[in-house]
């Protein structure tokens, strides 16, 4: 392998540090403790992990946890409702719905009910549209979380190709517009791209969110290039991303390992976006564009 690895356990934990210290700076300074409200709706067994590390991480950076738990048979009204006592509670910071919902929830309609300014997740149109626009507003975690990985790595977007692979609202589009925003020339790759691999190839950085497992191979990068693997999933030999790992690892010049890569980083953006959220609430100008 001659890629050297991209250690996002390492940079979250420099993230977390940062918020911890943030939320003490705050409250020295006579702010309210910032709040994370959390939201599980049923009782689907990953969405449990995800929510209790989320806590876990909300109380070690010294903020306040407001968990929510409502029964997989709960209705739209009861949701809203919940939403909607959270999002009048000015102890609250940040709201997050954890999806998916139960099949009969409208998880689109109950996310407008956030407040775009607790929208800790960045999923709001209102936060869509401010990304869209460059203006300032809070970032959908895990593509902030993958910018703040190529910054501590010094990689320089502006001018750069960046491809990224997958235009889900979650990853792929907002990730494409954080990138431009930083001035990169931009191609998003999806199902109807004619060839994929020719696509990924021009690319100085490659950020693969597509959620197929090993889609990519060393076929389709460029050497040297940078390659992001914003997937994971579980295969019969452990956990592995959307890339051919061991296949670009040899072409690459820096790769994100599944796991240990992108991962961690979505949490530690999550606590960096309520700390924001709070700031922003109680005076201090919106999060920077």
């Amino acid at each position: 392998m001659s890629a050297r690895l991209i250690d996002g356990t390492a940079v979250a934990r420099r993230v977390r540090d940062e918020v911890a210290k943030g939320v003490a700076e705050l409250v020295a300074q006579g702010g309210r403790t910032p709040g994370l409200a959390t939201i599980l709706v049923g009782d689907d067994p990953a969405s449990e992990v995800y929510v209790r590390n989320k806590r876990r991480a909300c109380a070690a950076a010294g903020m306040r946890d407001f968990h929510r738990r409502l029964p997989a048979t709960a209705t739209q009204e009861e949701v809203r409702g919940v939403i909607a006592e959270l999002a009048a509670d000015e102890q609250v910071s940040g709201i997050l719905l954890q999806l998916p919902v139960p099949a009969h929830l409208d998880s689109e309609a109950l996310l407008t009910h956030i407040p775009y300014d607790k929208d800790v997740d960045g999923l709001t149109v209102e936060n869509a549209g401010r990304l869209a626009q460059g203006r300032p507003g809070l970032r959908p975690c895990t593509p902030a979380g993958i910018v703040r990985l190529l910054d501590e790595y010094e990689v320089p977007l502006a001018g750069a190709e960046v491809a990224v692979v997958g235009r889900s609202v979650l990853v792929g589009r907002p990730m494409a517009q954080l990138v431009l925003a930083r001035n990169a020339t931009v191609t998003v790759c999806h199902s109807r791209t004619k060839d994929l691999a020719e696509a990924c190839r021009r690319a100085d950085v490659l950020i693969v969110a597509a959620g197929v497992p090993q889609l990519i191979g060393r076929d389709a990068v460029r050497r040297g290039a940078v390659v992001v693997d914003v997937g994971i999933h579980r295969g019969d030999e452990g956990l592995h991303g959307d890339i051919r790992f061991e296949e670009v690892a040899e072409v690459a010049s820096l790769v994100t390992p599944v796991p240990g890569g992108v991962g961690p980083m979505t949490i530690a953006m999550l606590l960096h976006n309520t700390l924001e959220a709070a700031r922003w609430q109680q005076g201090s100008a919106a999060p920077a564009a």
